[in-house]
């Protein structure tokens, strides 16, 4: 037999070149990298998805943003006073000095009590918000001032500017005005309500200490009457040196004293008088003389002038006239009666000193008992102290606190018409312009972010669940079966005004790209398989090319020369016989297995490339036993000796379990897939489905390839489609 092309192909002597290594398992172990081409490819092929989760995401945003309600927020500044001047004098200052700046806590403490309870009320008072139709409706007064308080509440926004002492209030409202006016009010009533309030609450104080000063003073003087009504009762009248009684006492103690020396000395001088007095022997005028305490007195003094006279004399006397002499007896008698009256001067004397040691000890008895009688008043007075220091502890706490409260009372009385506001109003809140939600701008980021995220997620997520097959890879990664080639579809390589018949533009455009994916797909038919002269085209699933497949194949292979036939062998779908012009009563497949028509009457010859079809002319009930049978192995047995190819367009394998047994009768069957459309699990059940003792399977082959597209789902040689296109121009 002469060389045909499939013989060219296979080489010199009709062998087939060395095999390709067998193509891994779906899922097997590869590459663990991260292939960014990969990645890229899926977003590629996932554009189309990306784009309308985005624009869906974006117009999501402008309608959301186009509905949203239109919001206005108004802002007022306020400041707090960092230095608050003392006007009038207080109790521990006389002179103005300034506070001390406040700290982080007052301000926060401030910033609370701006939306405090009175301040809201007072707020929504003075702008009638409990009065408002939309919360009047259906509502008590009561309700509807609660409704007002919950709306300010959830709309009102306080916060310290920063850390300065600059407090910002924001409104939110649907109303501008609104919006400027709840916020101005809020400013208003911190600043001037609040100095408002301060001077009420001092007039208020100063009027409450005015009333209890007068209980006070009341207090004090009562208490200070019960401690001199005290001191009187119980005689606990006292000076700067104590009380009467130990002034007393103590005056008691100098006398006693000084009673006791005279007592003593009077004593003392009244003995030794007696002692003289005795020592002189019997009293007599001459001894009585000799008392010491008779030498101060003047008539004892003149008497002993006179008795040393008149013993002068008597002396004389005596001398002279002698002791009977009369002039003797009279000075002796007159010296007597001077010596009587010695004596006599000298017992009055003693008796003086008797009566003056006898008043001494009687007033030293005197004053012994006034001082028991002082020291006993004394104990009562002690013991009635107790009551006495209490009574003055309570007139000194009310005296103290009475003098308190006055103080406090100067203090305030000074104060008032000084008050000065904790806060002034620093910037007022202006009537918003611009409203401050929907927020275009952001609004139409976020909706890009979220389109963009979800797109890309919705990409990989259908990538994940995409079942279908796209590039060689694909078949022989996943599905562990040879990859023979790309069949393109016509609109994505043939121009515009070409005729949309794929058979017909594979004659008349010979050159173009896709008549060169069948050349492509008998070479590697030729280069997969040994000896195969009869070539079956089947697939999983309908519709995905097979019977135009086999039609371009067969005219190929008979356009380069071969000795071709084309078996109808799809019963039921008849896409071959379809193919031919119709021609009422013609034989065909069924009545040569029948032996009723012989081959060459029932082929029909292609003019173009001379390819023979063996067309089905009609179904039959015993059809299916035909196909599979004994016959259809002595029509192919036959069709061998005329023919250097056969070529037998089956049904597909799911759906038509005869097609199974029709495989098993070619050298070769080719599973064709429709690009991104059959699932790649069909074609696994089809392919698991087949006797594989029997059937030779040389591989699959991707049909109805958008070749434009092709190169963004994968790096094989279809990647490169863009680069040598003008092959085939």
């Amino acid at each position: 037999m002469d060389t045909t092309a499939i013989d060219f192909y296979r080489g010199v002597g009709g062998e087939l070149p060395a095999r390709l290594p067998e193509p891994r398992a779906a899922g097997g172990g590869g590459n663990d990298r991260i292939d960014l081409r990969f990645l890229l490819g899926i977003f590629r092929r996932r554009l189309g998805l990306f784009t309308g989760v985005l624009c869906g995401s974006v117009a999501l945003g402008a309608l959301v943003t186009a509905v949203q309600p239109r919001t206005y927020v108004a802002h007022a500044d306020v400041t707090l006073n960092s230095r608050v001047e003392t006007i009038a004098p207080t109790s521990t200052n006389d002179r103005t000095v300034d506070q001390p700046l406040p700290n982080d806590s007052y301000v926060d403490t401030q910033v609370a009590l701006v939306t405090s309870a009175d301040n809201m009320n007072a707020v929504i008072d003075r702008l009638g918000l409990a009065r408002d139709p939309r919360f009047t409706a259906g509502a008590t007064p009561q309700q509807a001032r609660l409704a007002a308080i919950e709306y300010v509440r959830k709309h009102i926004n306080v916060q310290r500017i920063g850390s300065t002492f600059g407090v910002g209030i924001a409104f939110e409202s649907r109303n501008a005005n609104e919006a400027a006016n709840v916020a101005n009010a809020f400013a208003e009533q911190f600043t001037r309500g609040a100095l408002d309030a301060k001077r009420g609450e001092a007039h208020q104080t100063s009027a409450l200490i005015a009333g209890r000063l007068d209980q006070l003073r009341s207090q004090a003087l009562a208490d200070s009457a019960a401690v001199d009504n005290y001191r009187f009762a119980h005689n606990l009248l006292s000076t700067n040196q104590g009380t009467l009684t130990e002034q007393e006492i103590s005056s008691y103690n100098q006398e006693l004293a000084q009673a006791r020396a005279e007592a003593a000395e009077d004593a003392a001088r009244l003995d030794a008088a007696r002692r003289q007095l005795a020592g002189s022997g019997n009293g007599s005028g001459v001894g009585g003389g000799s008392v010491g305490e008779t030498v101060a007195s003047p008539a004892i003094a003149a008497l002993r002038g006179q008795q040393a006279t008149a013993a002068g004399e008597l002396a004389a006397l005596q001398a002279r006239y002698g002791a009977l002499h009369p002039d003797v007896i009279k000075a002796r008698a007159t010296l007597k009666a001077l010596d009587d009256q010695v004596s006599a001067e000298t017992h009055r004397v003693i008796a003086g000193l008797e009566a003056k040691a006898h008043a001494s000890q009687q007033r030293l008895a005197s004053l012994s008992g006034s001082l028991d009688q002082s020291r006993g008043a004394l104990a009562v007075s002690n013991s009635a102290k107790a009551g006495l220091q209490d009574l003055e502890k309570r007139a000194e706490t009310s005296n103290g606190l009475y003098e308190s409260y006055l103080n406090r009372y100067k203090e305030l009385s000074a104060r008032e018409g000084t008050e000065q506001a904790d806060a002034q109003m620093l910037h007022p809140a202006s009537v918003p312009i611009l409203p401050d939600s929907p927020h275009v701008l952001i609004n139409l980021i976020l909706s890009l972010a979220l389109g963009v995220g979800v797109g890309i997620a919705a990409a990989f997520l259908a990538e994940l669940n995409y079942t279908g097959v796209t590039t060689g890879d694909d078949i022989e990664e996943r599905l562990g079966v040879r990859y023979l080639g790309t069949i393109p579809s016509l609109q994505s390589v043939m121009p515009r005004n070409s005729d949309r018949n794929p058979a017909a533009e594979l004659i008349n455009n010979p050159r173009s790209a896709f008549a060169e994916a069948f050349r492509s797909l008998r070479a590697s038919i030729a280069m997969n398989t040994t000896n195969a002269r009869v070539i079956a085209i089947t697939s999983a699933l309908p519709d995905e090319g097979k019977t135009t497949t086999s039609i371009c194949l067969a005219r190929s292979m008979a356009a380069s020369g071969d000795r071709v036939l084309l078996i109808d062998c799809d019963l039921r779908r008849q896409g071959v016989s379809r193919f031919l012009p119709t021609q009422e009563g013609r034989p065909g497949l069924l009545e040569v297995l029948r032996s009723t028509a012989s081959l060459e009457d029932t082929l029909v010859i292609d003019p173009a490339t001379g390819l023979s079809i063996l067309p089905v002319a009609a179904d039959s009930a015993d059809a299916h036993e035909l196909l599979t049978g004994d016959e259809m192995d002595r029509l192919l047995e036959n069709a061998r000796q005329h023919f250097d190819a056969i070529i037998i367009d089956t049904a597909p394998v799911l759906p038509i379990a005869d097609t199974r047994l029709v495989l098993g009768k070619a050298d070769a069957s080719v599973f064709v897939v429709r690009w991104r459309k059959t699932p790649d699990n069909a074609l696994r059940s089809a392919l698991r489905l087949l006797p594989g003792n029997r059937v030779q399977l040389a591989g699959v082959a991707l049909t109805r390839v958008d070749m434009r597209k092709q190169a963004r789902f994968g790096y094989g040689e279809d990647a490169f489609y863009q680069s040598y296109r003008q092959y085939y121009s």
